[in-house]
């Protein structure tokens, strides 16, 4: 029986299965993605740019049909998934405008004769291992800087995503790039391994869990290739002054409800100075409370299912143990089905499994704070390290606290404003490298220094 499975979280129906690939056929993926790395390479940016493009415009021109395809998969609210295609397409098409800027020399200043530059070679194949949450973007950023740059690219999926992951192959097949450029594979985790071992294989990204990350980041150490790794995240909302409560509130609940709750890059811990804390969590536990929880595809639901039987369980879970251990739930915290409602829990301690966890869903955690230093100190004690967001109406606050937060990205008095031109990553457990804008194209080539000496 094939892991990779449609199970609408909405019904629990199982829609469609897919089967695994097979040992014997994972050596002719890689030979064709090898094979078509020699052609792709040497094809001239400019055209490999305008086959990217068309990929782009491919998303647009399918746009319903693939918001479908994951609000089955993985219960995506429609108007989610709507825009999560439109964003795919945006970050693809900015790859395909930048082909030129990504790829040109880099002349240097040298302090002998002659000249230096470091030109930007491709590495070769490329294995991508992709989560659910987010089925199109995560694999725009990274397919689409990768392919312009000239590598080829595998792709394994997550097992609930595979009519999504398809709908990708065809795209791209479709936009006219050479048989074994973008490959969609079913593959298992050990032939996934046996995909990083391969000496044609030349780098792994991940986006997933730690435990992902861990296990293929050992993989790919024993077999020196290079591995980009974005986990999880538990970032802070950090309220210190506002004149607009009422508008701060509805960031904070934007900012923990998108995606049904199952964003790493989510504000999960909301860090509130003390004399805003009262009005705050009354505003908070109400929008919380009130956000409509029903079938991802009406227009009105904020929040649908979660992506599986086995996520609601296990967030279930985390929330009982933390009331367990101590903390209260001021609203929510009761599944039914898949279905879970806007929570919000208080009272988190240290020494409760649930401050230093990642709740993945719909639940956020208040604290309350006495200063700035209190909500830096509070913000930054956690294995984590992806996002943050603070609100402040002091500038240099801002500026102070930006440069205190232990995190790959910091947003200033807004949230939900990822954009294909800015990079996106973390530090500490939630991963290595970066994604999306310029920086994305620095993961996986060959910065190759050319050093030529004076003519004689």
């Amino acid at each position: 029986m094939s892991d990779y499975a449609v199970v609408n979280p909405a019904t629990g129906q199982t829609l469609a299965t897919y089967p695994t690939l097979a040992d014997a056929d994972v050596d002719g993926r890689i030979e064709a993605a090898d094979a078509a790395f020699r052609i792709w390479r040497a094809t001239p940016v400019s055209e490999r740019a305008a086959l990217v493009r068309r990929a782009a415009e491919l998303h647009r021109e399918r746009r319903d049909e693939l918001a479908e395809i994951i609000v089955r998969e993985m219960g995506k609210p429609l108007a989610a998934a709507i825009g999560e295609v439109d964003f795919a397409a945006d970050i693809t098409e900015f790859y395909a405008d930048h082909a030129e800027e990504i790829t040109r020399d880099r002349p240097l200043d040298i302090l002998g004769e002659g000249t230096a530059v470091i030109r930007r070679a491709p590495l070769g194949v490329l294995l991508g291992i992709m989560p659910w949450n987010f089925p199109y973007y995560q694999v725009a950023r990274f397919a689409a800087p990768n392919l312009v740059l000239g590598n080829t690219i595998l792709l394994k999926h997550a097992p609930q995503c595979p009519e999504s992951s398809a709908a990708i192959e065809d795209i791209y097949r479709d936009a006219g790039l050479p048989v074994g450029a973008y490959t969609n594979l079913y593959a298992t985790n050990e032939q996934a391994a046996v995909i990083i071992a391969d000496p044609r294989v030349q780098g792994v990204s991940v986006t997933g869990s730690e435990r992902a990350g861990a296990a293929v980041a050992e993989i790919a150490g024993r077999h020196l290739k290079k591995v980009a790794l974005e986990l999880g995240g538990s970032d802070p909302f950090i309220l210190l002054s506002t004149d607009d409560l009422d508008g701060t509130v509805q960031s904070a609940v934007d900012a923990r409800l998108d995606n049904n709750g199952q964003s790493c890059n989510a504000a999960k811990r909301f860090v509130v100075i003390d004399d805003l804390y009262e009005p705050f969590v009354e505003r908070f536990v109400a929008a919380m409370g009130g956000a409509t929880v029903g079938d991802p595809m009406a227009d009105d639901t904020v929040i649908g299912p979660l992506s599986s039987e086995l996520a609601a369980e296990r967030l279930q879970e985390q929330v009982d143990r933390a009331v367990a251990q101590g903390a209260t739930v001021l609203v929510g915290g009761t599944r039914e089905g898949t279905y879970f409602p806007g929570t919000v829990l208080a009272d988190v301690t240290p020494e409760m499994d649930a401050y230093q966890e990642e709740f993945f869903g719909p639940v956020g955690v208040v604290y309350r704070v006495a200063d700035e230093d209190a909500a830096i100190t509070l913000a930054n004690d956690t294995g984590f390290g992806l996002g943050s967001y603070i609100f402040t109406t002091d500038e240099e606050q801002a500026e102070r606290v930006a440069d205190r937060i232990e995190a790959g990205m910091v947003y200033v008095n807004l949230v939900l404003a990822d954009s294909p031109e800015l990079p996106f990553g973390g530090v500490k457990r939630s991963g290595t490298g970066r994604e999306m804008g310029l920086l994305a194209a620095d993961e996986f080539v060959n910065k190759k220094l050319v050093r030529v000496g004076p003519r004689s």
